[in-house]
């Protein structure tokens, strides 16, 4: 009989953790017991596991003894605070957060672009899930850059209200429901505010309405005039790519869609790609679909990505304005490639090759 492994999810009763308990189902993950964690305010609370009732427990410092695999989804600050508890009662944390990242001691881990790094987990216990519109991205680009290597990147996400949580996700229906009401009932109809809200909205996840409109702030500005999120972008491929000499600029805009992130991308390469030839490197590459064929209206699109776990690529195209260049389109499901599977990913790599 093959081994049966003890998990625990913390932050269990949130979006991307509802959704890796979802997915440690759909792949048949070994799971010999279960554990639900989150916080005070969720404590015993009921969720199913393979047809089960599990009760939610409160995460604490002493929640991890005896558990081999942690999936953390609860929060940067409470994975500085719990992951190393985890570590040391003998627990490998998987963590979804942005704490330990770029830390260069923790492996930042996309199974189908650098699944050695995973051993890296050895020094602290640790292994961070890269932030959503980087896998999708990075999981398009390592065929590519193993055939002609890249130079430089510059990349626009449009990403889903998902990627905030459930509140933005809740905000973007009030707001278009709001709006729909308001013209069936004639209020503003043909005037120049029918879209906005004109200030009689308090907006709670975003600084501005998120309904029939584009916001390209996502997270905080920093100093250079990038945000957080773009940022995250350009060093968080550099270290799963492991090459700090790739060139990247990034641009992120948070978009009326419920799920599935979508980004464009510019590749500047050390030699010629062709729109065939990276056709044909994408076709066998692990997690990846490609849809283009423009002719018939067959490209990528949010929709489809939505419940999913491939990266669907597609408008692969010459990039007329330099050489070597290619433009492409990418969508994924950020709640699922983009966080929750990719996280079980990982996981079934320490179970088949480490633990």
């Amino acid at each position: 009989m093959s081994r049966q492994f003890s998990v625990a999810v913390a932050g269990a009763t949130g979006a991307v953790g509802q959704t890796m308990i979802r997915v440690l189902e759909e792949r048949d993950f070994p799971v010999g017991e279960i554990r639900f964690l989150a916080s005070e305010r969720s404590e015993g609370k009921e969720l199913t596991f393979k047809g089960r009732k599990v009760v939610v427990r409160k995460l604490d410092h002493d929640s991890f003894e005896g558990v081999d695999i942690a999936l953390f989804s609860a929060g940067g600050q409470r994975s500085l605070d719990y992951a190393p508890s985890a570590a040391r009662s003998g627990a490998v944390v998987v963590d979804n957060s942005s704490a330990w990242r770029m830390d260069p001691d923790v492996p930042l881990v996309v199974p189908e672009v650098n699944p050695h790094a995973v051993a890296g987990y050895r020094k602290k216990g640790i292994i961070a899930n890269p932030n959503c519109s980087t896998i999708q991205m990075v999981v398009a680009l390592k065929p590519l850059y193993d055939y002609a290597r890249i130079k430089r990147i510059v990349v626009s996400t449009y990403q889903a209200v998902s990627g905030t949580g459930q509140k933005a996700i809740k905000e973007l229906e009030e707001e278009a429901l709001a709006w729909a009401d308001r013209i069936r009932g004639g209020e503003k109809a043909g005037t120049d505010e029918a879209y906005g809200y004109a200030g009689e909205y308090e907006y709670r996840a975003y600084p501005h309405q998120i309904a029939f409109n584009c916001l390209p702030h996502i997270d905080v500005f920093l100093d250079n005039g990038y945000t957080k999120e773009e940022m995250k972008m350009v060093n968080e491929t550099r270290k799963i790519m492991e090459d700090p000499d790739i060139q990247v600029s990034a641009t992120a805009v948070r978009v009326p869609v419920f799920f599935s992130h979508s980004e464009a991308v510019n590749v500047a390469f050390e030699k010629d790609v062709t729109p065939e030839k990276a056709r044909e490197l994408l076709g066998r590459a692990p997690g990846v679909r490609v849809v283009d064929d423009p002719s018939a209206n067959v490209y990528p699109l949010a929709l489809d990505a939505e419940g999913q776990d491939h990266t669907l690529v597609g408008r692969i195209r010459k990039d007329i304005s330099q050489p070597n260049g290619l433009d492409f389109w990418v969508v994924a499901d950020n709640i699922r490639k983009g966080a929750a599977t990719n996280a079980v990913q990982i996981a079934e790599l320490l179970i088949r090759e480490y633990l």
